[in-house]
């Protein structure tokens, strides 16, 4: 995709004052966060599944937070885990400029593989996978687990920074993008498509 189709794309949702200083304050951090495109599509697919609970997996200074919260139902709860403490006090406040009370998210610090099986089968509506590579794998099985059927799974950096579809990259990151990309599309449990918008976004639907 040339630049400036990339530009209108990333600049067609608009990010608001709230969004804008998460993601000032994740850059000062020398945080990766979603682009505009992938925060407006995690909305959406919030929107689309009339999410109640959400699951997500990293936090960060808030960026995607808000965006999934924006999706859900208006008595939805947010579950976000992330190891750094320090990042998710300035969600905390971030949440809270945003306009949510303290009771719609439950911010959950440790990692996210020790976290995940403490989490009841089958209560959430979509799942949001932000973390390494390397956790990939584990988080679509605990998605399998966790998703009500019709529930929404979506995993971000999908395209393994526009290195999957080159055969010749076989550094650990791309392969394991690329093996689980390719189980998800195989697998019966899922209906998958895989979105170029950002870093590349792999959004599947659990089968009922």
């Amino acid at each position: 995709m040339s630049a400036q189709p990339t530009q209108f794309v990333e600049a067609y949702v608009p990010e608001d004052s709230v969004l804008q200083t998460a993601r000032r304050l994740a850059h000062e951090l020398g945080l990766p966060t979603v682009t505009p495109s992938v925060g407006a599509t995690l909305r959406m697919l919030a929107a689309a599944v009339g999410a109640r609970a959400v699951v997500e997996i990293g936090t960060g200074t808030g960026v995607s937070g808000v965006w999934l919260l924006r999706g859900m139902r208006d008595d939805g709860v947010l579950t976000t885990i992330d190891l750094e403490t320090e990042h998710q006090r300035i969600a905390r406040r971030i949440f809270i400029e945003a306009g949510y009370a303290p009771g719609r998210t439950r911010i959950i610090t440790g990692l996210a593989l020790d976290v995940l099986p403490r989490l009841a089968d089958g209560a959430y509506d979509m799942l949001f996978v932000d973390t390494d590579a390397a956790e990939y794998g584990a988080s679509v099985e605990a998605a399998r687990r966790l998703l009500r059927p019709g529930g929404m799974l979506a995993i971000h950096h999908a395209l393994a920074g526009g290195r999957i579809g080159d055969p010749a990259a076989r550094d650990p990151e791309t392969v394991t993008v690329r093996e689980v990309v390719k189980a998800v599309r195989e697998s019966e449990d899922w209906i998958p498509a895989l979105l170029p918008t950002g870093e590349g976004l792999l959004a599947a639907v659990k089968r009922a």
